[in-house]
């Protein structure tokens, strides 16, 4: 099972140790940069470990955009020894179920960036609901969806 736990002075550097596949620099910031971020951001997101049996296996954040107003899901990477096993669709359901919680804000767009070469991710995200927006740059497409459209699913209203 899978479990999002903050990041905190005592695991930070957990998240430093964490690698991705060669070839995978292209698809995801490594932790270190999405920390920095988070300090100055601070006050809008909430930096995450993913993990799996007690151990540190992927990273995650999660940031609030005040001004469209959405929730964005930043730079989540699984370690490249535990890729593959299903960890990530799992982390990224534990992260919606954050986001519902709506711990900054009101919105229920959920958005996230993903490269257009990254078919892995890409595919997972359109399994939990994620939909190009048409919005994009260079290698990146913007991927959305609406929490309120999880919602009626689960209702079995769509």
């Amino acid at each position: 099972m899978v479990e999002l736990r903050n990041i905190t002075e005592d695991n930070f550097l957990d998240a430093f140790h964490l690698r991705l596949e060669p070839g995978q620099e292209r698809f995801v910031s490594h932790p270190i940069r999405s920390l920095a971020q988070a300090y100055v951001y601070r006050d809008q997101c909430q930096p995450f470990g993913i993990y799996a049996d007690d151990r540190m296996i992927g990273y995650v954040m999660v940031i609030y955009d005040y001004d469209i107003p959405e929730y964005d899901i930043w730079h989540m990477m699984i370690d490249e020894s535990m890729q593959g096993k299903g960890f990530g669709s799992e982390a990224l359901d534990r992260v919606i179920d954050f986001i519902r919680t709506k711990p900054f804000g009101n919105s229920g767009r959920v958005a996230l960036t993903c490269n257009k070469n990254n078919l892995t991710a890409s595919k997972m995200y359109e399994s939990k609901g994620f939909r190009a927006s048409g919005i994009g740059e260079e290698d990146e497409i913007e991927m959305v969806m609406m929490l309120t459209s999880i919602y009626a699913a689960e209702l079995g209203k769509v």
